[in-house]
């Protein structure tokens, strides 16, 4: 019975690799189909095609099944919205970068009927942040006007106190965790190719953005040199880790927004 089920699952995992092999090959195989589910306030399931992560943004999160995870903020608003939205609706698909991600889902904009662009609705109600990637960047320009106009005037999750935007010096208390930070950067460096962007006089224990060197090839492709951003306030997104103090590493530049003065 132990080898049966063996081979099954052996096959299976074939079966699923050899249809991803295929998606990688084609990536336009899907390119359209009808939401069957809403998993949360990103993720939508297709009939036939499985689950399509909204690419881009990222909407408060569910614990679907994560022992000791406890759901953010405006978790149920978020995903009623999306339900609204797109539930047992056709909607088209559109790719602007990576097309598949490591769980095995479609990674793509969403337009329903009407043309009306989902990432842009539930960015606009406040009921999600921008959150690109470097190999998958499309639209993040747009994106985050959109995010900008909803936070200005409060909407959704910009009304509660989670998900502000920190200052530097607050980000020790928040390792681990996905924000938004702003503040000035005091100096810039290149250290053995890598940059580094620091909100304090401490490099050792100040908040810092760090920029690899393999992630340069970006901000250089977009005209941005290390010391471009020296004394300018800026707004950067990220994962908080502790290296010498707070760090975000930056591996695009949309990441780091300019703000004017």
């Amino acid at each position: 019975m132990i080898r049966r089920t063996t081979i099954l699952l052996v096959f299976m995992t074939g079966v699923w690799n050899a249809a991803v092999a295929e998606m990688r090959r084609n990536p336009d195989i899907v390119d359209r189909g009808l939401v069957r589910e809403v998993v949360d306030g990103d993720t939508v399931v297709l009939e036939g095609a499985g689950q399509v992560r909204l690419v881009g943004i990222q909407a408060p999160k569910l614990a679907l099944g994560r022992t000791g995870f406890r759901p953010w903020p405006l978790t149920a608003e978020s995903k009623a919205l999306l339900e609204t939205l797109t539930l047992g609706k056709p909607l088209r698909l559109s790719y602007g970068g990576r097309r598949i991600d490591r769980h095995g889902r479609l990674l793509a904009h969403l337009e329903d009927a009407e043309g009306r662009w989902i990432q842009g609705e539930m960015l606009s109600a406040g009921l999600a942040r921008v959150y690109s990637f470097a190999d998958n960047r499309s639209r993040v320009s747009d994106m985050l006007a959109l995010e900008q106009k909803a936070r200005l005037v409060a909407m959704g999750i910009w009304s509660n106190p989670y998900y502000r935007v920190r200052s530097a010096s607050e980000t020790p208390r928040f390792i681990d965790t996905f924000q938004i930070v702003k503040g000035r950067v005091v100096s810039a460096a290149m250290v053995r190719r890598r940059g580094y962007l620091n909100f304090g006089s401490d490099w050792r224990s100040d908040s810092t953005v760090t920029v690899a060197p393999r992630s340069r090839r970006l901000f250089d492709q977009a005209g941005l040199a290390i010391s471009a951003y020296e004394g300018k306030r800026v707004r950067v997104r990220g994962w908080l880790k502790s290296f010498n103090g707070p760090m975000i590493e930056a591996t695009h530049p949309e990441q780091i927004e300019m703000l004017s003065e």
